[in-house]
């Protein structure tokens, strides 16, 4: 399901300030960008985002730029990159007050919806001794697990 755009505009009012906060800008690119990502309901790849601005805005964006744009998202928490895809999703999280546990990404095999949850920090602590335990060295603590969303798996029955 698309989101509002009112629902679009508090989130990058939000982004804004916590960009201010943190000493950095959101310009309007970086607000094109961003945008383009929370009005998706799936991932987008750089290049879906440079045709986004080209026909949301009539102003082409270098993929180069794009790519800019989204490395300094992820820095300030407000995208995230789906290794699997190759793709982004805006955070879920970006109006939210409180602190957030690790982002685990549940990814619909059938339509390639992203849902956004949040893994308790137990839960990362046991999996960190597994992978110390068998002698190897966590890069990511992101998780991103295939399954099928409540909509394909109801097409399936």
């Amino acid at each position: 399901m698309l989101k509002s755009g009112a629902f679009v505009r508090r989130t990058i009012d939000e982004a804004e300030q916590r960009c201010k906060q943190q000493g950095v800008r959101l310009t309007d690119k970086r607000k094109r960008v961003l945008s383009g990502l929370l009005r998706s309901d799936k991932p987008l790849s750089a290049y879906e985002l440079v045709d986004f601005c080209k026909n949301e805005y009539g102003q082409p964006l270098p993929a180069m730029s794009v790519y800019r744009i989204l490395g300094f998202l992820q820095e300030q928490h407000l995208v995230h990159k789906i290794n699997l895809a190759n793709k982004y999703v805006a955070c879920a999280h970006i109006t939210c007050e409180h602190e957030h546990g690790v982002p685990q990404f549940l990814i619909c095999g059938d339509c390639h919806r992203v849902k956004e949850i949040s893994v308790n920090k137990s839960t990362i602590n046991a999996l960190q001794r597994s992978v110390d335990e068998a002698g190897f060295q966590l890069v990511s603590h992101q998780l991103e697990i295939d399954c099928l969303c409540e909509d394909c798996s109801r097409g399936q029955a």
